[in-house]
């Protein structure tokens, strides 16, 4: 048994480079637990975890060093995002429905409307159900670049 544990250890380790357990504190996801894998294949509907933007904003909600941000993939390179209705309030991808702005954050911080127009190669409209998400559908966060991904998630529990 001794002798085995030196050749367990290389896969082991590799295994545990491209693999973690997320821990989810956010009510804008339905889950509490996920798997990331950080060899990621983005696709639409994926779960993908990604290092926030810096901002006063974030800075002002969640502290000098946000932890991950989690959101489903939305939009894809190629894709079409716009804002219409009062103000901008609905935010349309290639003319459907995804989300609906909000002017401010519970703290009654001013939002402003994300970025509209084609995505962008290697750049991703991410976003979630929750009405106070904090995701593309604002310029604080906007469209998410691969540079940023650390992997996609699944949810465990």
């Amino acid at each position: 048994m001794l002798v085995a544990i030196p050749f367990l250890y290389a896969p082991i380790a590799k295994f545990s480079d491209n693999h973690a357990l997320l821990i989810n504190a956010s009510p804008s996801l339905p889950n509490w637990a996920f798997w990331l894998d950080k060899n990621f294949t983005p696709s639409r509907g994926a779960l993908i975890f990604f290092e926030p933007p810096r901002s006063e904003l974030l800075t002002g909600h969640f502290g000098k060093k946000p932890q991950i941000f989690g959101k489903r993939i939305l939009g894809m390179p190629g894709d079409q995002v716009r804002h219409d209705g009062k103000n901008g309030k609905n935010v349309f991808i290639n003319n459907r429905l995804v989300a609906r702005t909000k002017p401010k954050t519970r703290k009654g911080a001013a939002l402003t409307k994300g970025p509209e127009g084609i995505i962008p190669d290697g750049c991703y409209y991410v976003g979630t159900s929750h009405k106070h998400g904090f995701d593309s559908r604002y310029r604080e966060i906007g469209f998410i670049c691969a540079p940023r991904i650390i992997g996609t998630g699944r949810a465990i529990l």
